[in-house]
């Protein structure tokens, strides 16, 4: 079993369940956790970062295509064996506090859903419909 979640590196806490950079680059601040897995793949490439919406969606998307749903299962289901804990929290930098806000984990959290059927529940601001119980 693999329940997967997404959130911010400032916002993540160890009791959410492991936490996952899903970022190119590590945070350059201090984190109050350990942040020992990284999945790169999931990380949107140089070459697309800064294009509109749109653009950064299609590149992503086709990039997530391109690895496809098993390989990824695969990658985060080695983590959670390795941990002892089905909840992974895939992390990125971005507050997602402001509405107009946009970041990679919310695009995966929505490919995640389409190609496997299987919600990624966001922790951070925009959890509305996010349930404490999930957790357990």
């Amino acid at each position: 079993m693999l329940t997967l979640f997404t959130n911010r590196y400032q916002a993540f806490q160890p009791s959410q369940g492991v936490p996952v950079r899903i970022t190119l680059g590590a945070p350059r601040f201090k984190l109050p956790y350990s942040l020992t897995h990284a999945v790169r793949e999931l990380a949107p490439r140089r070459d697309y970062f800064s294009k509109p919406l749109a653009e950064f969606t299609a590149a992503y998307r086709a990039d997530l295509d391109a690895f496809g749903a098993a390989w990824i299962a695969e990658r985060l289901t080695a983590i959670s064996k390795g941990q002892g804990d089905h909840r992974l929290v895939l992390l990125c930098f971005e507050d997602l506090s402001d509405p107009a806000q946009w970041c990679h984990r919310s695009i995966f959290a929505a490919w995640w859903k389409d190609v496997t059927g299987d919600e990624v529940r966001e922790l951070g601001p925009r959890a509305d419909r996010y349930e404490q119980t999930t957790l357990l």
